[in-house]
């Protein structure tokens, strides 16, 4: 029998959400807050850990070294997760499957079912065009605004939310949120470096981000994997994709002519952006299962501010603003708002 050492988060079985004190229940789940477990704090400190410090890697491979491939990174983070995956599996250190209930069927060569693989085929297209649009859109802009755009996606993800599970919030949930969109675009109200181009990929990808994670919450639940096997299904599916859409866009050639690709620093930055997402990608599936895709979002909000300060000092490209940081602070005081009601079950 496995003992798995990693924490994995078990989707819940069909009938445990089920109401059991009559039809009322049901509804009074989707306005009722559910207070955050220990386990559940430690998965969003662990992703805002990682979130922080891969933007600023990403940063540095795109715009510091001028890497010109966004999506061979891509392919880079995807290929070490699943290669750390295949490893940390092989050895039984972790599982797949939750509450092994593949165990029967699992064997060193077939991880998971073909069936369970194309079951999370809408949640493996998903992640790819998060990861893709997320990555394109770090260049786009500077770190400030960037974090600030960003911070509007908790609008798109309660859309997304809304329309695939029909789950609502209460009053205090959504006045939490009102206050970060106004800080948002409070802070982004005088930036003299509008890019229509950037701001609009910014924006498409809050919206994949948001379909991601929702797909996270829905397809994660019924497809009977923990978070590694979400995620090995992912790199097992995109992998290939990118690597052909790599090759055919010419990246790969661009990649291999990189003047600087051999330069212990950059590789030191490519390592460490790969280690990051492995254990970020680990930490938004745990996050998003334990918790909810809306609290995800949030996280990412309240990291924002490390973001931010870090960005400031490290890349610039933002002269200090007042409207700016007051911005920034209105953003930051509605994510801890959201978590006070969130932690209170309110």
């Amino acid at each position: 029998m496995r003992n798995p050492v990693l924490p994995v988060s078990d989707p819940p079985l069909s009938g445990e959400n089920d109401a059991s004190d009559g039809k009322g229940v049901g509804d009074d789940r989707l306005f009722k807050g559910s207070a955050m477990t220990k386990r559940g704090a430690y998965a969003a400190l662990s992703y805002m850990a990682c979130a922080v410090m891969l933007v600023l890697f990403n940063k540095a491979a795109l715009s510091s070294y001028q890497f010109p491939c966004v999506n061979v990174i891509t392919l880079f983070q995807m290929v070490s997760s699943t290669f750390f995956l295949y490893s940390l599996r092989r050895k039984k250190i972790i599982s797949f499957a939750a509450a092994d209930s593949f165990s029967g069927s699992v064997n060193g060569s077939a991880f998971v079912p073909l069936k369970t693989l194309l079951h999370t085929l809408p949640l493996s297209i998903a992640y790819l065009m998060y990861m893709l649009a997320s990555m394109a859109s770090v260049r786009g802009v500077n770190v400030p605004m960037y974090t600030t755009l960003r911070r509007t996606t908790v609008a798109f993800t309660m859309v997304i939310e809304y329309m695939l599970t029909g789950q609502r919030y209460t009053r205090s949930i959504i006045g939490s949120v009102g206050v970060i969109i106004f800080g948002a675009f409070f802070a982004g109200a005088r930036d003299l470096s509008f890019d229509f181009y950037g701001y609009g990929v910014v924006f498409l990808a809050n919206i994949t981000t948001a379909v991601y994670l929702a797909t996270i919450a829905r397809i994660g639940k019924s497809s009977g994997l923990n978070s590694f096997g979400l995620m090995w299904c992912n790199g097992i599916i995109c992998g290939p994709i990118l690597m052909i859409w790599t090759f055919m866009s010419g990246d790969l050639e661009k990649t291999i002519s990189f003047p600087y690709l051999f330069s212990p620093g950059f590789m030191v930055v490519l390592l460490c952006s790969c280690v990051l997402a492995f254990f970020l990608n680990y930490s938004i599936f745990l996050n998003t299962t334990l918790n909810s895709a809306l609290t995800q979002t949030i996280c990412g909000n309240m990291k924002d501010l490390f973001t931010v300060g870090l960005g400031w000092m490290v890349f610039g490209g933002l002269p200090f603003d007042l409207m700016n940081v007051i911005g920034q602070l209105l953003g930051f005081l509605g994510s801890g708002l959201y978590a006070y009601y969130k932690i209170i079950g309110k």
